[in-house]
Formats: C-alpha cells, sequence, structure tokens
C-alpha cells in the first residue's frame, strides 16, 4: 500500500499549500456541522471532538468553527447537509469510493456521475466496491519529528492496532471506535499528528502503470475540485514515477 498512502500524504501536504486551502475549509465546516447534530458539546460529542480537531488542523477559523456548531445544532441556518457515498470504478478497474456532504443529493449524484464518465470512469451500484475497503482511523505523523518507539509506546496503550513505516512519515491505525480517544492520547503527550481522519482504507492495492496512474489521478482531482466531495478513496498503488511528479 505505499504507492497509496505516499499519493494520500502528498494530497495532504497540497491541501496546506495551494487553492486546495480553501476546500479544506469547506469539507471541515461541513464534517463539523454534521457531527454538531449530535449533540454541540464536543465534551460529550467524540465525532464532533474529532471534527474540531480536523478543522483546527487545516486553520479553520474560530468563528467558521463556531457557526458550524450552531448550524448544526440548529442555531443557524444553513445545516441541511446530508451525508451520501457514491461507488464507481475508475480506469483500469480501479475501485473509488466518494463521501459527499450535501444541500442537493440530485445536483451532486449528477455532478459524481459526470466526472467518472468524462475521466474514463463509471458510477457503480451500492455496494459494489465497497466492500473492498475497511474503515480505519488514520494518523500521519512527521519522521523526522517523532520516532517509532514513541508512537507505538503511546498507541499500543490506546487503541492502535498499527504502526506503518512510509518514507518519510509513520502511519497510525485504529479502529474506528477508538479512534477519538487515541488522537486526544498523542494530543496530551505533545504528539502532533499531521493529519487525523476516519478513512476507508483498501484490503488491497492494485499496482497500476504510469499512464493508467496518470489518469486515475486527474479522475480524483476532478472529484475533489467538487465542493460537495468530503473525501475519495481509492485501492490504486501508485508508480514511483508517478509519485516523484506529483512531488
Amino acid at each position: 500500500m505505499a504507492g497509496h498512502s505516499k499519493w494520500k500524504n502528498i494530497q495532504h501536504r497540497k491541501g496546506r499549500q495551494d487553492a486546495k486551502r480553501s476546500k479544506e475549509f469547506t469539507r471541515a465546516a461541513k464534517e463539523i456541522i454534521i457531527a454538531a447534530r449530535g449533540g454541540g458539546n464536543p465534551a460529550f460529542n467524540p465525532r464532533l471532538r474529532s471534527a474540531i480537531a480536523f478543522a483546527k488542523s487545516v486553520s479553520l477559523p474560530k468563528d467558521r468553527i463556531e457557526s458550524a456548531i450552531r448550524k448544526g445544532t440548529g442555531e443557524e441556518a444553513g445545516g441541511d447537509i446530508f451525508e451520501m457515498t457514491y461507488e464507481g470504478y475508475g480506469p483500469g478497474g480501479i475501485a473509488i469510493l466518494v463521501e459527499v456532504a450535501t444541500d442537493n443529493k440530485n445536483r451532486t449524484v449528477a455532478e459524481v456521475r459526470h466526472v467518472f464518465t468524462k475521466h474514463g470512469g463509471a458510477m457503480g451500484e451500492v455496494g459494489s466496491v465497497n466492500w473492498m475497503f475497511t474503515k480505519k482511523g488514520v494518523l500521519i505523523f512527521d519522521k523526522a519529528r517523532y520516532k517509532e518507539e514513541a508512537l507505538m509506546e503511546i498507541g499500543l496503550e490506546n487503541g492502535a492496532e498499527d504502526i506503518v513505516d512510509e518514507g518519510d512519515f509513520w502511519e497510525v491505525h485504529s479502529p474506528p471506535g477508538d479512534f477519538d480517544a487515541l488522537r486526544q492520547a498523542f494530543e496530551n503527550a505533545g504528539i502532533e499528528a499531521d493529519s487525523a481522519e476516519i478513512s476507508m482504507l483498501p484490503q488491497n492495492s492494485i499496482a497500476i502503470d504510469a499512464d493508467t496512474g496518470r489518469k486515475i489521478l486527474r479522475l480524483v482531482d476532478a472529484m475533489e475540485d467538487n465542493d460537495d466531495v468530503q473525501q475519495v478513496h481509492a485501492n490504486f498503488d501508485l508508480p514511483d514515477e508517478v509519485l516523484a511528479e506529483m512531488e
């Protein structure tokens, strides 16, 4: 899964550096709105705690965090957001999951289908590729800042399942139910994650050639340009040549 994980990490870094920063703001605000439906006090709402932590990691302003919470609890207009997941295939038969948060389901499904079709893919039926992925908590740490032993000591005591060496960073996995406690444990120890979120990890990744990899990336980029799209997950393993181009 190295090529897959490195792709996600490169995406994460780019999201902090370029025009996609505004998209990260939108994504973070929508996640807070949805999470706050379970209660506006993060002390009693683990999903909201995680959503706020993610929002802070992308530097979403405090006033926007507070506004999103009020929208989620119904104290402010604009909280009519629906969560949906669409499934499909990209070039080379790569499985793709698209998580969205939208106020207009008909508009969004049409736009997602259009991106699949335009970039050589196809929308699938419900359940067509979901079974190829497993939901996990994923935390990414800069290897230059933290040693594996420090992560392991805290991680194994707080629900971590695995610590994966991905070259220039560590990737820590956990069951979704242990994710918030694990994230909090690292935070309490002063160990700062570059990224911390619930993700859908592929059970197996498919190695693809450079040309197919570039086509897949164009599809994913087009999908992520849609403001309703929260996350895109896929089961490809990019070759080093394409990873180098992304860097």
